[in-house]
């Protein structure tokens, strides 16, 4: 498969990539736009993943429910994400039908219809959906870590947003940020599959070429001041299960430091898949704290996240207690196993077969047509789609003393956050 891309911007400041993939009669669609839960402010938490839901309720030439039967109708699929950094929709559809996809978004780009009813009925969606999570011991966990890991930066808050703000948030506000945010100069379109370059673009600019763009200014430089001792955060709740979450300062995905991170992350815990819709099922049973902590019983499970952000954010550990043992004995484990890094170098043996699993979930996560239009628009977000391009040689690059490097600098108690979810016995 080809890596050769083409690249342009249109008048109204629209970024257009296109990647030729002739492997099957397929188009994949993308819509990026740069804005997510780290664009909102105390009072409007939450905005960005609203919009997102009323984006799906229609405009004058698409009315809601006919967008799904026509998508449906001729063998396509679509969904959207709202993440930190980012908000996107997407379509997938045999090649000769891609036309619906770009209609469909290039006019809900300006015509989407935020009718005062259909707002309301979507809050008591989103506030469901709020409230379903909370009914999740790690959701309830991961939210108190997160808020307690930055004071001043807003991806201290969770995308969903907070409950008080989903009450409060009118059909005013949704509509000023879809204004804002949803428009050609703050956007990417990634499309990849089985077309002709040429005329693909010449289908871009026909649907969304005559669109107004306006550039925003840039975000605030938020920056988090560096943490200076552990902080800790408990959390009681229903169940009978323990949770130990472990949060790291992590890098922005464009510092070369996020690289030797990335094998650090599958040496310790198991390596992360940075797509968003997964693939790869690459175990972690040969990392070191699943050694350490599942096989000798002091934890049912445990797993690593390290995500790619526009900012540094977090590398979260989080591990499922074994009722033999508490919270305090498994963090005393990690914090000895962390320790091991520093006292016993790491082996190329150990690097190499880390780094192999990086690869090969990356690959796994980049390889069919949907996946490869993902990677054109989502590296865009935080860095350019070079970083995807060299990702694996600069895997490949990581020594034993990038590894301790990053260890000695991140991986500190001083620079973390931990937080214990005490069941109370109580239903869920």
């Amino acid at each position: 498969m080809s890596d050769q891309i083409f690249q342009t911007r249109l008048e109204n400041g629209l970024q257009v990539l296109l990647k030729e993939i002739h492997t099957a009669p397929i188009i994949s669609h993308w819509v990026w736009y740069r804005v997510g839960s780290r664009y909102e402010i105390p009072g409007k938490t939450g905005i960005s993943h609203w919009v997102e839901h009323m984006q799906f309720k229609g405009t004058p030439k698409f009315p809601a429910g006919i967008l799904d039967r026509a998508i449906s109708r001729d063998g396509g699929m679509w969904n959207a994400f709202t993440h930190l950094d980012w908000t996107t929709f997407f379509e997938t559809m045999p090649a000769d039908k891609i036309d619906l996809a770009l209609d469909l978004e290039a006019d809900r780009m300006i015509n989407s219809v935020y009718d005062a009813e259909e707002v309301n009925s979507e809050r008591t969606v989103v506030i469901s959906e709020r409230e379903g999570s909370e009914n999740d011991p790690l959701f309830r966990l991961d939210e108190a870590v997160q808020s307690t890991a930055f004071t001043n930066h807003p991806y201290r808050n969770e995308v969903i947003g907070s409950i008080s703000d989903l009450h409060s948030i009118q059909r005013n506000d949704l509509y000023q940020h879809y204004q804002r945010y949803y428009n050609p100069a703050n956007a990417v379109i990634a499309v990849a599959g089985d077309f002709d370059t040429g005329g693909m673009l010449k289908k871009i600019e026909r649907s969304y070429g005559c669109i107004h763009g306006q550039a925003l200014p840039g975000l605030s430089n938020e920056r988090e001041p560096s943490p200076e001792n552990e902080r800790r955060v408990n959390v009681t709740g229903p169940g009978e299960t323990t949770y130990l979450q472990i949060a790291y300062r992590a890098p922005a995905a464009a510092n070369h430091d996020f690289f030797p991170f990335s094998i650090l992350d599958s040496l310790i815990t198991g390596p992360t898949s940075l797509n968003m819709f997964g693939g790869g099922g690459i175990s972690n049973k040969t990392s070191r704290l699943y050694r350490r902590l599942v096989e000798k019983e002091f934890a049912i499970n445990i797993n690593g996240s390290l995500q790619a952000t526009c900012d540094p954010f977090l590398y979260n550990i989080v591990i499922t207690v074994h009722p033999k043992h508490n919270a305090e004995e498994v963090l005393q484990q990690v914090d000895e196993e962390i320790d091991n890094l520093f006292q016993s170098p790491v082996t190329q043996a150990e690097i190499d077969r880390a780094a192999k699993q990086a690869r090969a979930l990356f690959a796994y996560g980049s390889e069919n047509i949907t996946n490869q239009a993902f990677w054109l628009g989502y590296s865009e977000m935080f860095d350019q789609y070079s970083w995807f391009l060299n990702y694996v040689k600069e895997l490949e690059r990581v020594t034993a003393s990038d590894l301790l490097r990053i260890a000695r600098e991140y991986l500190q108690p001083g620079y973390r956050v931990v937080g214990i979810y005490h069941p109370d016995g109580g239903m869920q």
